[in-house]
């Protein structure tokens, strides 16, 4: 292992491309950007490796934060050529934020090399509503709290408390900027597309590479078009557009790409409302999404207190902040493929259950719920999270709320009905304007502005719905909906949708209740029909400010102490991982073979575990307790042991897992099509690593967690047969004992490594298989791989220029 010295002085080597790439500590709001330098690098990797191609938005960005474009010979290839980007901007979520700093303090450096915040969302728990929920978050995660505000003044990052609000709404208000880039330790982070930017989710040591002036790698994707033509009608939302998209491609029909919106349809859309857009787009597994600079972005920009971000991104709009006139001329000869939306003929819809792509038309919602058994009975309905927490999006729903009200209807019997405001500046603005009241008025409780119940931050455990974990049904206007995601019951099943349908939900009471076309009745048993939703892009008299204390905390204290106690069960320092030992992998056992949809939900849950994020012994007990195991019957966080005489014989994965860590045997884990979908969570690949885990062979992987794995030491493989070979593994796996052929020789040209699988019974050798498998590690990523995880190879590399000084 490298010691913590070493690492730090590696960091500090790039301590003077931080102090030039800083923007002089934290900052309230963002500045304008520098589109000089973008337009500068641009243009040189237009002479150069383009040989002036037309472009698509998304390359345009890409290409401007090219690291150095003249160590590049050829035009990147996409699916296959890893670029060196240099990102603009870094902001984490609390619960992320915990594992990032942890890694960042081995820096040394006194500040980060780019602009970066943290906003605390993830660890408010929904319960008794608004100020009562995060004044409890204080005493529960005071803790997490101190430390990351410790962390803040020490290195100069802008810190959000909580109860500020939800992290993509506050850098849509704040920090975004048209043509930027940015990383978010949140897979939701691409929300800042609907400005314009282009901004990623990663994990946490992808962002520690912005925050220490360390080019960030991105293997070079791929540009779906999604061409949107005419406008949506009254009861349309922004929110159908991504539902529809999901529906259309699935949870990994996006992977490896960008999605890029063009058309006539764009220029209908609220920044606000291209923002929920963008932010599902994580939903199809696409890298990110992307608008082109419109009007209504101006608008928001400058209501939001950035008109000079505006008037420079306005003389940008046609060189920099859209495609290409050849592109858009043209685009089916540009984009890599191209997916058609008419707005016009769009109908509202809901995403669900279980997964976020299964698509039902409003018209159809009726017939599905009675086809498909589902519990007609909305238990729930809740309007809230970073994708549907706008100005806009609740003044809407607020416009249907008054028409029940001056009916005298309230929310239906039996549903409740949660309101979540996205930031306290749309909290305090609801408020002036009476939104809140609306809501209240039907009996609407309004929680803090944070996550809640979005990321199963919702005490529920007193409904007796959840206590006997009874099948239900809620309607939310979240982007996810993995079972038990929610309020940790199985059988709440979560329909996805637009908050103006949430609304009609939360009144009828039903999951088939259409508001297009059926009544309610009033309170005197009057039957009426609800008008279409209104509501304003941008409030009229402008934002409210809110409450001071939800304001940044904006200080840089270089001599800052971090407190870490010893014996905290919070908050953890890191050990490196040992290096790989140079040689093939023997006697690696199959830990489980996972058996269809497995998200990092499923490997790294959240709820109650997150008060544990910041410690990686104590949230590794609830690694993979979500994975179904395809050789027990598709019975969940249940393994046998492998080896005989070791305990326990058959238990939780995490607890056969550890015992194969104290006996120092190594396993890996068979993965079904699109491993890791969902959250960006880096801790879904170090807790297996902590454990033991040498490999994670898969049918497919989903983008951040398989860079996640890489950035962890931990080699990712595909099938090259998905179907046979994965069956291979489906029966008795724990029999069955791998090695590798091909690990030795590992190099970026070469991607084929071979898994010989023994099965051994009673000490024999019974059959064998050789089976294909590749990986898509870059050069830098093998290194990582080599030295033990990424943070390992910047410690070894100085290491070496240390010796060779002395």
């Amino acid at each position: 292992m490298f010691r913590q010295k070493a690492i730090s002085s590696a960091f500090r080597h790039y301590a003077s491309a931080a102090a030039a790439a800083s923007k002089g500590g934290p900052q309230p709001r963002a500045s304008v950007p520098d589109y000089g330098l973008f337009a500068s690098r641009l243009a040189k990797a237009r002479a150069t490796i383009l040989e002036g191609k037309p472009l698509a938005l998304a390359q345009k960005i890409l290409y401007a934060h090219l690291h150095d474009v003249s160590k590049m010979t050829s035009a990147p290839v996409p699916g296959e050529t890893y670029l060196k980007l240099s990102p603009d901007r870094v902001a984490m979520q609390d619960a992320s934020a915990q594992m990032a700093i942890l890694q960042f303090m081995l820096s040394g450096m006194n500040q980060t090399a780019v602009p970066t915040s943290i906003h605390c969302d993830h660890l408010v728990e929904a319960y008794e509503g608004a100020d009562l929920d995060v004044a409890r978050s204080w005493q529960t995660s005071r803790e997490i709290y101190e430390f990351l505000q410790a962390a803040s003044e020490k290195y100069g990052i802008a810190f959000w408390r909580p109860g500020s609000g939800i992290i993509h709404q506050l850098v849509l208000e704040n920090y975004a900027a048209p043509g930027t880039l940015m990383l978010g330790t949140d897979s939701h982070t691409p929300n800042a597309g609907g400005l314009g930017m282009l901004a990623i989710g990663v994990g946490g040591a992808d962002a520690v590479d912005a925050m220490a002036a360390i080019p960030w790698e991105l293997k070079a994707p791929r540009v779906l078009g999604v061409h949107l033509r005419g406008s949506l009608h009254r009861w349309g939302s922004p929110k159908d557009v991504i539902l529809e998209l999901a529906g259309k491609l699935t949870v990994r029909g996006g992977t490896g790409y960008i999605v890029e919106y063009f058309g006539q349809g764009v220029e209908s859309l609220s920044c606000t409302g291209m923002a929920t857009i963008c932010n599902m787009g994580a939903e199809v597994g696409a890298t990110t999404s992307v608008f082109p600079y419109t009007d209504s972005m101006a608008r928001y920009l400058a209501a939001t207190k950035r008109a000079d971000i505006a008037e420079a991104a306005g003389a940008q709009r046609a060189s920099y902040l859209t495609a290409d006139p050849e592109v858009v001329a043209d685009p089916a000869m540009f984009y890599d493929e191209i997916v058609e939306i008419d707005l016009d003929k769009l109908e509202p819809g809901y995403n669900g259950p279980a997964t976020p792509d299964l698509h039902t038309s409003r018209s159809l919602m009726a017939k599905a719920v009675a086809d498909q058994g589902w519990n007609d009975n909305v238990s729930a309905a809740l309007i809230g999270s970073c994708t549907n927490s706008s100005y806009q999006d609740l003044s809407r729903a607020a416009s249907l709320a008054r028409q029940a009200s001056a009916r005298g209807v309230r929310v239906a019997k039996g549903t409740e009905f949660l309101v979540s405001p996205g930031s306290e500046q749309i909290r305090a603005t609801m408020e002036r304007e009476g939104i809140q009241k609306a809501f209240e008025d039907i009996g609407a409780k309004v929680l803090a502005n944070a996550c809640g119940p979005c990321i199963g931050q919702w005490n529920r455990d007193e409904n007796p719905l959840v206590k006997t974990r009874a099948t239900n049904s809620i309607v939310s206007s979240f982007n996810r909906n993995f079972r038990a995601r929610n309020d940790g019951n199985p059988n709440t099943m979560n329909f996805l949708t637009s908050p103006e349908m949430v609304l009609a939900a939360a009144l009828s009471g039903r999951l088939s209740f259409n508001p297009l076309t059926d009544a309610l009745r009033d309170a005197q048993g009057n039957e009426f029909r609800l008008e279409p939703p209104t509501g304003d892009e941008l409030p009229h008299d402008g934002y409210a400010a809110g409450r001071d204390e939800y304001q940044p905390l904006l200080r840089h204290d270089p001599a800052k102490d971090i407190p870490i106690s010893q014996s905290s069960t919070r908050l953890q320092t890191l050990a490196p991982f040992a290096p790989w030992d140079g040689g093939e992998f023997a006697d690696t056992r199959v830990l489980v073979v996972v058996k269809g949809k497995c998200t990092t939900d499923h490997i790294s849950a959240a709820g109650k575990w997150l008060k544990y994020k910041g410690h990686l012994e104590n949230l590794a007990r609830n690694t993979l307790i979500g994975a179904a195991n395809a050789a027990m019957d598709g019975q969940v966080n249940v393994v046998r042991n492998a080896v005989s005489g070791l305990e326990p014989a058959q238990g939780t994965i995490p607890d056969v897992a550890a015992a194969y860590k104290t006996a120092g045997i190594p396993w890996l884990v068979v993965a079904d099509y699109n491993y890791g979908e969902g959250s960006a969570r880096e801790h879904a690949a170090m807790q297996p690593r902590f454990l033991g885990c040498n490999m994670v062979v898969a049918r497919s992987f989903a983008r951040i967690h398989e860079t996640n794995l890489k950035k962890q030491g931990v080699l990712p493989l595909v099938f090259a047969n998905p179907g046979a070979d994965y069956s291979i593994f489906t029966t008795d796996p724990h029999q069955l004992v791998v090695r590798t052929e091909g690990v030795e020789t590992l190099n970026e040209h070469h991607t084929v490594v071979w898994l010989v699988v023994d099965r051994v019974v009673d000490g024999a050798t019974v059959e064998s298989h050789k089976i294909e498998c590749n990986h898509t590690m870059s050069a830098d990523q093998i290194a990582w791989f080599k030295a033990g995880s990424a943070l390992n190879l910047i410690a070894s590399q100085q290491q070496e220029q240390n010796q060779k000084r002395n």
